[in-house]
């Protein structure tokens, strides 16, 4: 009896053990022949960077199988790569994904009909495996020998390009590989936009249903794509390109292995590239395009306007979103429809002031011409004649748009660039400012306004005369000026003085004649009672080097800073400028770099809460008559609040300052402030950009060959703008270069405080020849990939004498913090 209950148990054993079907074991990171994976189970890679399942996006109650990252917690996965994103699948409890028996990986449902498959046949099919690595790539290859590779998820990506894949072109059968965008966050379907590999001029493209070409990288030149100047700053990522007769492709990598950084085609239709912030567990913005959201081809659909300020989409006056369900999760690709029909004859036109030309849908034209119509009554006729006419224009000729109208946009108060464009709607919709009236009316109207506006400018002027220092509540020390007071004050923002990422800076002149910067800010998503809150905290921060905050408006969605103007611009125009008139000497720049580094220092460690600047740059220097340094912007950092990356991210100039930790993850500290001043005060030293195209299209980075100079102690003269024929005290040029080198540091703990650069600047803690930092010595140690600057440049300088020799001795052997005696 014992013996016949052995065998059962044999016998059970084997039949369980040799089951055909047998379900994948969580946390492993291969599925073997006869294996599968059902809901609730994952595939994990080795090192657990990535991971594979079944998910759900967003609010969808469809089921996809999907890669994402393992280690990055977000409340919504980061997926990266989506197995059978148009085939979603909705009884996900009898799902499964199995290496089939003929060696490919399927996808199944209820039925055991394949709804997604790798689709190989080879004949050494039978002896695969599946596995993901810690790439993010999911591999099907031959168990025997690993190096045979059948299929990859790299050569089949969707929306995201992880480090190590391409995006190529097949010069055989001339089929290009497409990054594609999801059509929502709902939906990992098939979007709207691609980037694809144009192999005609080695560049790549973002089309709008591979029709509507919006974007280009520009052709690669050997060293970056002429498009993306960004590339030039190559000290986190390896670039390289590749073209012979088989494919063309793109591919990068990161020197750090340690940064968690993907590309994806956004559902905006940006390509954007993101870094992984650990400490703030969040996606950091590095990099995106197009630069403006409204620059995406027909973003905001049919009849739908796009504002950058926001940035969305609103219907235009007539129209009502196609779904609006699409539109509440920011779809905007349907565009608008109109509320009521047109009926040819009987319409109206309402006027859109200032708006950007829209494109035309079947002809691709911006615009059709009609010679034949001499006025805007004619012009208004030969629209309202054509019952395909949806708009027309008047500006010295007549055009008209057939059809639905794409991509306009909104444009910022004081840029002019924009048309007045007449809509066409039903009478019965009321049409706002209808149509032009005929020349009589026009002309007896202007008689009686011209009456009238006499009348107004004159009491208006008397008004303001007494009401000067009157009428403007104060908060603290600031003055609350209402929107039409600058607009008064700058002409309706007709003067500007400059633009960013967080709004423009605009020209003006108070009552009282002090002449003001207006500066508008974008991208604020905060309440008037919080804005007012943070806007009272900067205006108590007051020091000779930071720009001095007059006032602010806070009206509606409208958010102004009011500051002092500054009249010999910013430190970025007479540092680039190539005209001699405009060239700052030595003295000068040194101590404007000493005024920057004092009023860094009074944000770090002055006030009661640390400040940190987050984009100190040239740009951001001031300059005012007697060429005083003055920090602007700082405090918007805290202002902005979240959208703050995003946008400091996507201004042009700024990323080559940005320390390492913004990328990293690591938290952001008053040291990164410390990081951007070295990269600045580099380039006060050079006179130049540290990173510059020459003709030969080759980088040159100046930071990388500067570091290698004073880390072995060499003559700084070779340094200095050679502009300056070699005129500036050698002890000074000796303490700024290697200043400059310890600020730049990898390591933040490595890097000196703020306060310890105003005491080294003014001779009082002297300092070592430093390190060159890793980052640099990466470049170094690569040299045949990036042509640094080069002695014949800056020879000039070297040869000639100091003004000062009796200052040419450095001291040595004295560490970063010792006090000089």
């Amino acid at each position: 009896m014992r013996s016949r209950n052995q065998t059962w148990m044999l016998l059970s054993f084997l039949l369980l053990f040799l089951a055909p079907k047998t379900h994948f074991c969580t946390a492993a990171d291969t599925i073997s022949a006869g294996q599968s994976l059902i809901p609730n189970q994952t595939l994990i890679s080795k090192d657990e960077n990535f991971e594979l399942g079944f998910f759900q996006p967003g609010t969808s109650p469809n089921s996809y199988i999907g890669i994402w990252y393992k280690k990055v917690s977000v409340e919504n996965k980061t997926v990266v790569w989506v197995a059978n994103r148009d085939t979603p699948l909705t009884d996900l409890a009898s799902f499964e994904l199995k290496l089939s028996e003929d060696g490919n990986l399927v996808l199944l449902n209820q039925l055991k009909v394949a709804v997604w498959s790798t689709n190989i046949t080879s004949s050494a099919m039978n002896s695969s495996e599946v596995v993901l690595g810690d790439d993010g790539n999911l591999v099907l290859r031959n168990r025997v020998k690993p190096s045979d590779v059948f299929w990859q998820s790299f050569d089949h990506p969707t929306d995201t390009w992880l480090p190590g894949g391409n995006i190529r072109y097949d010069n055989r059968t001339k089929k290009a590989q497409l990054l594609t965008s999801w059509k929502n966050i709902n939906d990992p379907g098939t979007g709207l936009y691609s980037l694809e590999l144009d192999p005609t001029g080695d560049q790549y493209v973002i089309s709008r249903n591979r029709t509507q070409r919006y974007w280009t990288s520009g052709p690669w030149n050997g060293r970056i794509f002429s498009g993306v100047p960004e590339m030039r700053s190559n000290y986190i990522y390896n670039f390289s390109y590749t073209k012979n007769e088989n494919e063309s492709y793109f591919t990068y990598s990161l020197y750090n292995a340690s940064i968690v950084s993907r590309f994806v085609m956004d559902v905006s239709g940006q390509i954007k590239q993101s870094s992984w912030a650990a400490n703030t567990k969040n996606w950091f913005l590095f990099w995106s395009q197009p630069r403006q959201q409204c620059d995406v081809y027909d973003f905001c659909g049919a009849f739908g306007m796009c504002d950058q300020n926001l940035p969305s989409c609103t219907c235009l006056d007539g129209f009502k979103p196609r779904t609006p369900k699409e539109w509440n999760i920011t779809d905007y690709s349907g565009g608008c429809v109109r509320q009521t029909s047109l009926q040819c004859n009987t319409d109206e036109f309402s006027l859109l002031q200032n708006v950007k030309f829209p494109a035309n849908q079947r002809s691709n034209q911006q615009s059709l011409a009609v010679p034949s119509a001499s006025g805007a009554d004619e012009c208004k006729s030969a629209c309202l004649n054509n019952c395909s006419c949806s708009a027309y224009a008047y500006s010295g000729g007549c055009s008209v748009w057939n059809g639905d109208l794409l991509s306009l946009q909104k444009t910022p108060d004081g840029d002019g660039s924009g048309i007045d464009l007449y809509l066409r709607l039903a009478a019965s919709t009321g049409a706002k400012n209808k149509g032009t009236r005929t020349p009589a009316i026009v002309g007896a109207a202007a008689g009686i306004v011209a009456f009238l506006g006499l009348v107004f400018l004159v009491v208006w002027r008397w008004r303001i005369r007494q009401s000067v220092g009157t009428s403007k509540t104060v908060e603290g020390s600031l003055v609350a000026f209402t929107y039409r007071d600058l607009q008064n004050a700058t002409k309706n923002f007709s003067e500007k003085l400059g633009g960013g990422g967080f709004g423009s800076v605009f020209k003006g002149t108070l009552p009282d004649t002090t002449v003001i910067a207006a500066k508008k800010l974008e991208a604020l998503g905060q309440g008037e009672k919080q804005f007012r809150s943070e806007v009272s905290t900067i205006g108590t921060i007051q020091h000779v080097n930071l720009v001095r905050l007059r006032g602010f408006c806070s009206e509606g969605d409208k958010r102004l800073l009011v500051y002092d103007y500054m009249p010999n611009g910013s430190l970025d125009h007479h540092m680039f400028n190539q005209q001699a008139s405009k060239m700052l000497n030595w003295k000068v720049r040194y101590q404007i770099a000493l005024g920057t580094a004092r009023g860094l220092t009074y944000l770090h460690e002055k006030c009661r809460d640390c400040i940190i600047h987050c984009d100190i740059k040239p740009e951001n220097i001031l300059l005012d008559a007697d060429f005083c340094p003055k920090v602007a912007d700082f405090g918007l950092a805290k202002l902005i609040g979240r959208e703050f990356s995003r946008v400091l991210t996507t201004m042009r100039g700024t990323r080559g300052y940005l320390a390492p930790e913004w990328i990293s993850g690591v938290a952001i500290t008053a040291k990164a402030d410390v990081y951007s001043y070295g990269m600045m005060l580099f380039e006060i030293i050079s006179g130049r950009r540290n990173s510059e195209h020459s003709e030969d299209e080759m980088v040159k980075f100046f930071p990388t060959w500067a570091a290698r100079k004073i880390s072995e102690d060499e003559e700084v003269l070779a340094l200095l703008d050679y502009r300056l024929e070699g005129t500036a005290d050698v002890e000074e040029l000796t303490r700024a270069c290697r200043v400059a080198c310890w600020c730049i540091q990898d390591d933040e703990s490595h890097r000196p405080t703020m306060g310890q650069v105003v005491q080294i600047l003014e001779g009082v803690m002297e300092v070592n020849p430093p390190p060159i930092p890793r980052t640099l010595q990466v470049l170094v140690e690569n040299e045949g990939n990036i042509h640094f600057f080069s002695e014949t440049t800056s020879n000039r300088s070297s040869q000639t004498r100091s003004t000062s020799s009796a200052s040419s001795q450095t001291k040595s052997n004295i560490s970063l913090t010792s006090s000089k005696t």
